[in-house]
């Protein structure tokens, strides 16, 4: 999954948090909704213009960051 694709940062769209591009629609939001026992189909529901796609662009984004070995070491400074 490409996620380049799906997912933008723009400073004067929700202070710049990652969001699908063309929406509000913020990879925090559809992270947590996941977190809280979410499904994929009530997401698609429940915000029917983002897509299947989107919802795991989400997901590659994320476990892209969390890769990131500068999130490592901020997390260990903070611990």
């Amino acid at each position: 999954m490409e996620w380049r694709d799906r997912i933008t940062s723009d400073p004067a769209v929700l202070v710049g948090k990652p969001v699908i591009k063309g929406t509000r629609i913020s990879v925090e939001l559809i992270l947590g909704w996941l977190a809280n026992g979410w499904t994929y189909e009530q997401l698609l529901e429940a915000y029917p213009h983002i897509t299947h796609e989107d919802i795991l662009a989400s997901l590659a984004f994320s476990e892209e960051m969390l890769r990131d070995e500068h999130y490592i070491a901020a997390y260990k400074a903070v611990a």
